[in-house]
This record gives C-alpha cells, sequence and structure tokens, in this order.
C-alpha cells in the first residue's frame, strides 16, 4: 500500500539527484513553492509562446533532475531568481506538478500528482490536467502550480475536491477515475481530451472515453509514485486487449474507493500494479511526443532504445 510516508519519498522521476541543494532554501508553504516553480517552467503552447527543435524537444525532460540540469544550464542561480519567460524550461502541466512535488517532497510533505479533466480552461470542455495533491496534516489538497493566482477567479491552491463516484463529472477538476465512472454511469464525455473543442473535432482520437480509458491507467501510474509523462505508452496503453474495459472499470473502481480512505482499495491498487503486466510501468515505454518524435526509452538507464 502506498503510504503517507511513500509519497514524502522522491520516485526515481521526482528526485532532483545532484540539484537536490536547489530546493534547501524554498519555503515549505505549497503555494510559495508552484511560484519558484512557474518561475523555472513554460508550458509548451498555454503561454503563447513558440517553441521548435530542441527547445520544443524540452518537453521530453522526463526526469526532475534533467529539467533542473537544463534550468541550470542556463541559469546558474537560485529557483528563485528571476528567469524572463522566453528562458524557462518548456514543459507542460505534468512538469509543473512534478517539479512541485518533489520540492515538497524534500521538505518532508507527502504530495504526489493526479491526473484528470480540468473544466476551467474552455468553455464547455475538459482539458487533460495534472494537478499536486499534497497532505496538509489534515487531509489531501489539489493545487494547480501551473495557474498564477492572480489570473483566475477561483483559488489554484485548494480546488474543490468533490470525492466517490457521480452520474456527472464536477464542473472544476475531475480524476480519470471520476471521469470514466461518470461515463459508465452514463455521462457524455465526448468533449474531455486533449484541445478545446473549437480546435479538435468531436471524434478526435484524443478525446472521448477511448482517451480517458488510457488515463485511468496514466493515473493509476502516478499514483504508485510512477510519474510518466502523459504521452508514454507501456502495457495495456501500448497494446489494449480484448478485456481492456473491465480492466479500466476494475481500476477506476478501486481508485475511487482509496480516494475515500478504503485502505483495503489501496492495498489491492498497490498489488494488483506490482503484479499485472499490463497496468506496472516496468522498463521501457513508447514516448508519442506532441514534438513529433517517436522513441522507445529505457527508464532504467535513462537511455533511448529505438
Amino acid at each position: 500500500m502506498t503510504s503517507l510516508d511513500e509519497y514524502a519519498r522522491q520516485s526515481g522521476l521526482s528526485d532532483p539527484g545532484r540539484y537536490t541543494p536547489l530546493f534547501d532554501g524554498l519555503s515549505t508553504d505549497p503555494r510559495e513553492l508552484a511560484a519558484v516553480v512557474r518561475n523555472v517552467m513554460v508550458h509548451y503552447f498555454a503561454a503563447g509562446l513558440t517553441f521548435t527543435g530542441e527547445r520544443l524537444e524540452e518537453i521530453n525532460n522526463r526526469w526532475v533532475e534533467r529539467i533542473l540540469d537544463t534550468d541550470q544550464g542556463r541559469h546558474a542561480a537560485p529557483l528563485s531568481a528571476p528567469r524572463p519567460e522566453t528562458e524557462r524550461v518548456v514543459g507542460c502541466c505534468r512538469d509543473f506538478t512534478l517539479l512541485t512535488v518533489a520540492a515538497l517532497r524534500h521538505k518532508g510533505v507527502p504530495a504526489r500528482s493526479r491526473i484528470g479533466f480540468a473544466g476551467y480552461f474552455h468553455p464547455d470542455f475538459h482539458e487533460d490536467h495534472v494537478v499536486v495533491d499534497y497532505w496538509n496534516g489534515q487531509r489531501w489538497v489539489y493545487l494547480d502550480a501551473q495557474l498564477d493566482p492572480a489570473d483566475w477567479p477561483f483559488d489554484p491552491g485548494d480546488i474543490d475536491r468533490p470525492v466517490g463516484a457521480q452520474s456527472q463529472p464536477p464542473p472544476m477538476f475531475a480524476t480519470a477515475a471520476q471521469v470514466w465512472s461518470a461515463y459508465r454511469r452514463g455521462a457524455d464525455i465526448r468533449n474531455f481530451g486533449v484541445g478545446s473543442a473549437e480546435s479538435t473535432p468531436s471524434g478526435h482520437p484524443l478525446r472521448g472515453p477511448v482517451f480517458v480509458a488510457g488515463t485511468v491507467l496514466l493515473e493509476l501510474a502516478h499514483r504508485q509514485r510512477d510519474e510518466v509523462l502523459l504521452w508514454d505508452l507501456w502495457g495495456e496503453r501500448l497494446q489494449p486487449s480484448d478485456g481492456a474495459l473491465a480492466l479500466v472499470d476494475e481500476v477506476a473502481a478501486l481508485v475511487l474507493a482509496a480516494d475515500e480512505d478504503d485502505e483495503s482499495a489501496e492495498r489491492e491498487l498497490t498489488d494488483r500494479y506490482r503484479t499485472d503486466p499490463r497496468l506496472r510501468v516496468d522498463g521501457t515505454v513508447r514516448c508519442l511526443s506532441p514534438s513529433g518524435t517517436e522513441s522507445m526509452v529505457d527508464l532504467r538507464t535513462r537511455a533511448v532504445v529505438g
């Protein structure tokens, strides 16, 4: 079972490695840590800037240590020292989240990344998104590290957190398991995925039930501290089987139960993940990057192997 103690320790992907001292002087306040992260990261399209070539490839840094290596190669300075937006490390919501999670874990705060869909970016569309989930000593709190609170009409540092299975996903942020559960209860989730309703047609392959099903498996991996890229494929995400829907149903139900403090569900999730090769991130992933590149990456050696 993944415990609070485990969430307070670095994973293989969140470990800052030789850049650990960069976290020493930072605040323990999650909101302040998120502000520092926004000073280090820039979203590859949401900032309104255009990145190409090697700069765009930064979205595949994957490991926090590599993110910080890229940053320090440009700015040999504390993470809180101002960086021009155009010189920040290019990433996505997953990277804003994981860098914040790494800083929180360094401070001994249990933290994890949660995968789901946000309803606050586009009208009538839920964008795939990653937020921080940290333990404040009494409860888990959703924090969207990508968002500057000054720019939004709600508090990104404590996003509303509906729990359990619902007939319709909540309007702010819903985990992939919640969205899938709502779909199985009859909800229309064609407008859940990548890109706004204006930018992609309703039949786009990165929208709707098939995409959400794959995101449930991604949510499980992140819950188990394998915080892979959103475009990494492995196991059932790489080659869906005839039993894929039943598997997603089982995983989603266990995630929902675990979120309501069902310890047996949490234990079963961990056991299933560790023993089922359809679920477990183990060794090599296929990376289908938005940069247009495709590669096989060995997570143990950090080498591109094909």
